[in-house]
């Protein structure tokens, strides 16, 4: 493929607003297609994680299928970090979203011919998983070559709130398909809507770049980003409140079909709206982030989104209420998208080019990498006691490590966006 040149700006539509990054005609076309490739996602987890309820009766063996599904990123994403930094990120961001294409179709025929059982789901979802862990670092390293530089922050919020109106759309729908379709029509939608997104990144030309050379051991790379953050004690701390709000908070999601059925003694549709009720509550956070970071630094916004997280947790595990569940759900789905919009952002804004993608690879073992192990320890715990003892214990965790980091005022004083660049020192030696 020829090289791509020139930046991708035609024109700021909505200048100076919280939608700014919209404005940008490749920026818009990648925001556009995702969309529907995150509508599509949430469709079939929504589906896919009550089928599994439905059948095993378990939510240990819903934790077990959602970390086949994202075990991969802790175990691949850091060498996927660094072929982001080698690799032309758009070929890569396509070819994986081929592959959970046939994977979201593989479940579907297995589905619509009756032959589908829960090693084959799990089978079909580390085949995804693994093609996601390898999409997750080029896409995130990609967005701020799609915007101006003054504007990531505003691009990485609006690609937050555009995963979480995937997840509000999404999950409703599921529960449509649910309640009133047949469930393989889930996977159908979700293997079209990878379509649109190969098609989207497709059409981009962001900026040019300098790719790393991939001379030497790639180990050798990877352990170059390693000490990049390992030398920032601000970074190490970042990433640990990312990894705990992760484990302990948003993994809360695996205990929704036990939460719905259980506690709120209602079906599919309650389960689709306390899903979609996090995508809402999310879709709300990016704009109050672009707003607040007016006034308060990253590092501000990353202890008050995680205290909030806690005690919207707690919240939801003394609910007895319908609507009061909802709007707890809804604060869990905000609190989290400012959490980590603040931390990816203030991330990427202090590294430097060509180790973005190896940095953006811890965040993402961070954020996504623990998913599951919290997904299967907080389902575990729900089968041992109650759902609802299970959602105390991690918001309780939550709410002590936010508090903690608010005691301790310089824990994040170097976690803001405005410090720029640092100068480090490379101290990887090629063998």
């Amino acid at each position: 493929m020829p090289a791509i040149t020139g930046h991708a700006d035609r024109g700021a539509l909505f200048r100076g607003g919280v939608l700014t990054a919209l404005g940008h005609r490749d920026y818009l076309l990648y925001w556009s297609g995702a969309l529907a490739s995150n509508v599509g996602t949430w469709i079939q987890t929504t589906a896919l994680l009550w089928y599994v309820r439905e059948r095993s009766g378990s939510d240990s063996w819903v934790g077990a299928v959602n970390l086949a599904n994202y075990l991969p990123v802790l175990l691949f994403v850091l060498y996927a970090g660094f072929l982001a930094d080698v690799l032309d990120r758009k070929r890569m961001i396509m070819a994986t979203q081929g592959i959970m294409l046939l994977s979201a179709l593989a479940l579907g025929i297995c589905m619509t011919l009756d032959v589908v059982t829960i090693p084959v789901i799990m089978a079909a979802s580390a085949a995804a998983g693994i093609a996601f862990a390898f999409s997750f670092a080029p896409i995130q390293a990609l967005l701020p070559d799609l915007v101006p530089e003054g504007e990531m922050l505003n691009a990485l919020a609006l690609s937050s709130a555009q995963f979480n109106l995937g997840r509000v759309i999404g999950p409703s729908l599921g529960a449509l398909i649910i309640a009133y379709w047949r469930i393989d029509a889930a996977f159908y939608l979700n293997a079209a809507s990878y379509a649109l997104i190969i098609a989207a990144v497709g059409a981009t030309r962001p900026r040019s770049r300098t790719a790393l050379s991939a001379g030497g051991k790639a180990w050798c790379h990877i352990r170059e980003g390693l000490a990049f953050v390992a030398g920032r004690r601000w970074m190490i701390t970042a990433l640990s409140v990312m990894a705990a709000a992760s484990f302990f908070g948003f993994s809360c999601i695996v205990l929704f079909p036990a939460l719905a059925v259980e506690v709120l003694k209602r079906g599919p549709g309650t389960y689709g709206l306390l899903l979609t009720s996090v995508g809402l509550g999310a879709v709300t956070g990016a704009p109050l982030l672009s707003l607040l970071d007016r006034k308060l630094r990253e590092g501000q916004v990353i202890k008050l989104s995680l205290l909030a997280l806690g005690a919207c947790l707690l919240g939801l595990s003394a609910s007895r209420l319908y609507w009061l569940s909802c709007l707890a759900a809804a604060g869990v789905g905000c609190s989290f998208l400012m959490l980590g919009s603040a931390v990816n952002t203030v991330l990427q804004s202090r590294s430097e080019h060509d180790l973005r993608g190896r940095v953006v690879s811890i965040y993402i073992m961070s954020y996504v990498g623990v998913f599951p192990l919290g997904g299967m320890a907080l389902g575990w715990l729900a089968d041992w006691r109650s759902t609802p003892f299970a959602l105390a214990l991690g918001g309780g965790i939550c709410a002590a490590a936010a508090l903690s980091l608010l005691l301790l005022k310089g824990s994040l004083r170097e976690a803001d966006s405005r410090l720029g660049l640092q100068a480090h020192a490379r101290a990887c030696l090629m063998p």
